[in-house]
């Protein structure tokens, strides 16, 4: 086998390898794509209860879009996500729900732009509270009206607030402003009809009072046990 041979097979490879990782490339945009929709669909529909209640078979659906961040759910964290404007479907437990939440939207800077300065301009909401009676299986979204301009956008977030909207397009509630100290509800778990009958539930399943204070500790916001403190120590 003659040097030339081996310069020319040795060249062939190269030139294939070469090919393939120019290949390889243009279709790692691509791949990465396909597996961020794959996690979004994953994620697109959220729990918003602990345990097994069994009313979570009728459980309704809140849509919420992008520009809307739902932080809390009847006391509950809800998670957060890299891509920040994800729209996700949120199943909610039929009767009173509470939901907290921030309006988000971001306007592109027009103009240069300076070496680590932000490409654009973030516009954010005080955290909102909506609270609603959920039907079971029924589908809910939010309404809201939408600037066309970044100062439109700064002009209105002051005073922002959001509707809840059933699928007849009639108007449940409306938000208002939220604090840690006005949340009513707490994270849901299985619920019977009247406190009598919860009562008699924690009875028969033989469990304590003690007990009973550690789950409800285990669901209560910062300030729910600050207060929960003072009263005890007065």
């Amino acid at each position: 086998m003659s040097i030339s041979h081996v310069l020319r097979v040795s060249r062939f490879k190269l030139s294939h390898s070469s090919r393939w990782l120019q290949m390889g490339r243009a279709l790692l945009p691509a791949v990465l794509l396909s597996v961020l929709v794959g996690c979004s669909s994953a994620v697109t529909k959220l729990e918003t209860w602990e345990g097994n209640p069994a009313t979570a078979v009728n459980a309704s659906t809140l849509k919420a879009p992008g520009a809307i961040h739902v932080s809390r759910v009847n006391g509950r964290a809800m998670s957060n996500y890299l891509m920040d404007d994800l729209a996700l479907d949120y199943a909610l437990l039929p009767g009173e729900n509470e939901v907290v939440f921030t309006y988000k939207t971001i306007w592109a800077k027009a103009g240069v732009v300076k070496n680590g300065e932000s490409k654009v301009h973030v516009i954010e909401s005080e955290p909102q509270v909506v609270r609603f009676e959920a039907s079971p299986n029924e589908t809910y979204r939010f309404e809201f009206d939408k600037p066309e301009s970044r100062r439109q956008a700064e002009q209105v977030i002051p005073e922002f607030s959001a509707a809840i909207v059933g699928a007849d397009g009639k108007v449940l509630a409306q938000s208002s402003k939220w604090s840690p100290a006005d949340s009513t509800l707490a994270a849901r778990t299985p619920v019977l009809g009247d406190q009598a009958a919860n009562d008699e539930a924690w009875s028969n399943d033989g469990i304590s009072s003690l007990s009973r204070l550690k789950a409800v500790w285990a669901t209560a916001t910062d300030e729910e046990k600050k207060a929960f403190l003072r009263w005890a120590f007065e």
